[in-house]
C-alpha cells in the first residue's frame, strides 16, 4: 500500500458509478462555499479527491522536517553569533537589528511549513521554506472534513482507517507552549493574531481566534497598526496584549515599518511575547538556498546534513555580476527558474521551461542585477486526480507540491496545493487538495 495505489484504488470507486459521485460531489461544492474555506471572500477551489499518505510516507516527513529543523538552528546560532556570516544575507539594518533581539524563548522557529516535491522515499527536494506567514491550515482541515463525509471515502472507508490531520487547534495548543517559555508570561495572555488587514487571510485568522477563545483565551485579530505601546505594555485598544501571533511575513513588515513603531519598540523592549520571532527570516528569505550550499555553512554542518544539501536542496545563485552567469541562465533557459530573493505567493516565479526565448530574455533582463536568484529546475511530480467537467468524468494529471507543517519542530500535518502549470501562483491556478493519513484496519 502507497500513496499511488491508494489513488488508483480511489479513482476506480468512483469510475464504477460517476451518476452518483457527480451528484456526490455537488454537495461537497456547496458545503465548501458555505464554510469558511475563503480566500478574499471566495470558496477555495478543490477537487473530488483527496491526497493519500501512509505512515512510511509521515516517518519520511517526521525525518525530513528533523533534519532541515536542525541545519536551520546552526544555521541561526551561526547568525547570531558572527558579523561576518550575516553579510552573506544582506538584511537592511532595521531586520538585522530585530533578528538579534532576544525573543524571551528557546525556539528558533515555532511554526514552519516546509514546501517539497516529494517523490515518495528519500526521492524529494525542498521548493522553499516558509516560516512566519504560513498559511493553509484553515482549508486543509475543512476540506479534509467535507470529502471524509462523501461517498467515495465511505467506500475507501470499509477497507482502511483514514484520518485528517488536524491543524488549528493543534497549534493554538503549541502557540502557548512556546508562550510558556516566554520569561515574561503572564497567567492567561490576551492574544492578538496580527497582520495587515489588506493582506491577512480572513477566513483563517477567525478559525484561529475561535480556536484560541475555545482554550479559554481572549482573542482578537489585530492589524499591527492599531496597536499602541503605552507604559511597557501593549495594546489593541483597552485590552493589553500580551502574546502576539505573528501573521505579517517579513517583508511586508520591514517595508510598512514605518507605520507600525508602536509594534517594534514593543518587541525589542521584549514587552510582548512574538511568536514566531524575527530570527525566523533567517530560513525564510529565498536566498537561504544558495547559503545552504556556501562552503562556510557546510563546515559547521555535520556529514549527514551536507549530503542532506546537495541531496534535496537545488543549486541557487544569486543573478548578478560575471555576465557569465546571464549567458548561462540565457542560453539554458529550461535548466533554470528566476525568482526574487525576496516575495511570497510565487511572485516574480518565473519558469524558463515555460517560456519562449525571447519571453525568457525579456524577464532576464529586467531580473538582472536586481536582487534576483537563479535555481535549478525540477520537474515537479504528477499525481491523477477525479475531475467533474459539464457533469462528465475526466482523468487527469496535476503536478504536486506538499507543504510539511513543523509547530515546535515536530512535525504536525500536511498541505497539498496541485496545478497543470509549473509555478503555482499567488492563490490563483490552483486547487487545495485535503491530506488523508491511511492505515490498513
Amino acid at each position: 500500500m502507497n500513496g499511488i495505489s491508494l489513488t488508483e484504488e480511489y479513482i476506480n470507486i468512483v469510475k464504477e458509478d460517476q451518476n452518483k459521485y457527480y451528484e456526490d460531489y455537488k454537495k461537497a461544492v456547496e458545503k465548501v462555499a458555505n464554510s469558511n474555506a475563503k480566500y478574499k471572500g471566495k470558496p477555495v477551489p478543490f477537487l473530488y479527491q483527496p491526497m493519500f499518505f501512509t505512515e512510511q510516507d509521515i516517518e519520511n516527513f517526521i525525518r525530513i522536517g528533523n533534519t532541515l529543523i536542525s541545519i536551520a538552528n546552526k544555521v541561526t546560532g551561526k547568525y547570531i553569533e558572527s558579523p561576518r556570516y550575516r553579510e552573506k544575507f544582506r538584511y537592511p539594518k532595521l531586520l538585522e537589528e530585530l533578528i538579534l533581539v532576544d525573543s524571551g524563548y528557546d525556539m528558533n522557529i515555532p511554526i514552519g511549513r516546509f514546501d517539497i516535491f516529494y517523490y515518495g522515499n528519500d526521492k524529494f527536494k525542498f521548493i522553499e521554506v516558509n516560516t512566519d506567514g504560513s498559511s493553509g491550515m484553515n482549508e486543509d482541515n475543512i476540506l479534509a472534513k467535507v470529502l471524509l463525509e462523501t461517498e467515495s471515502m465511505k467506500k475507501m472507508k470499509e477497507k482502511y482507517n483514514i484520518t485528517y490531520f488536524e491543524l488549528v487547534d493543534k497549534w493554538v495548543e503549541e502557540c502557548i507552549k512556546t508562550y510558556n517559555k516566554f520569561d515574561k508570561k503572564v497567567e492567561k495572555p490576551n492574544i492578538a493574531i496580527v497582520d495587515f488587514k489588506e493582506s491577512g487571510i480572513t477566513a483563517e485568522f477567525e478559525e484561529f481566534k475561535k480556536a484560541y477563545i475555545k482554550k479559554g483565551y481572549r482573542a482578537e485579530i489585530v492589524d499591527p497598526r492599531d496597536l499602541k505601546y503605552i507604559d511597557g505594555s501593549l495594546y489593541f485598544n483597552e485590552m493589553k496584549i500580551d502574546l502576539i501571533y505573528r501573521r505579517i511575513v517579513t517583508v511586508e513588515f520591514i517595508e510598512k515599518s514605518k507605520e507600525i513603531p508602536d509594534l517594534i519598540n514593543a518587541y525589542i523592549d521584549g514587552a510582548v511575547c512574538v511568536v514566531g520571532s524575527l530570527k525566523s527570516q533567517i530560513m525564510h528569505n529565498k536566498i537561504i538556498f544558495k547559503i545552504l550550499h556556501d562552503r562556510e555553512t557546510l563546515e559547521f554542518l555535520t556529514e549527514e546534513e551536507t549530503k542532506f544539501i546537495k541531496d534535496h536542496i537545488p543549486y541557487t545563485e544569486e543573478f548578478s555580476g560575471d555576465r557569465k552567469v546571464f549567458d548561462e541562465v540565457l542560453n539554458n533557459k529550461d535548466k533554470y527558474i528566476i525568482k526574487p530573493v525576496d516575495s511570497f505567493a510565487s511572485q516574480g516565479v518565473y519558469a524558463g521551461v515555460d517560456l519562449t526565448q525571447d519571453e525568457w530574455k525579456e524577464v532576464l533582463g529586467k531580473s538582472w542585477n536586481q536582487d534576483c536568484l537563479f535555481q535549478e529546475f525540477i520537474q515537479p511530480p504528477v499525481r491523477p486526480f477525479v475531475q467533474f467537467k459539464k457533469g462528465g468524468l475526466k482523468i487527469e494529471d496535476f503536478k504536486l507540491n506538499i507543504g510539511a507543517f513543523m509547530y515546535n519542530e515536530t512535525f504536525a500535518g500536511l498541505y497539498t496545493r496541485i496545478s497543470k502549470d509549473n509555478i503555482i501562483f499567488g492563490r490563483e491556478g490552483y486547487y487545495s487538495i485535503p491530506n488523508m493519513l491511511v492505515k490498513e484496519k
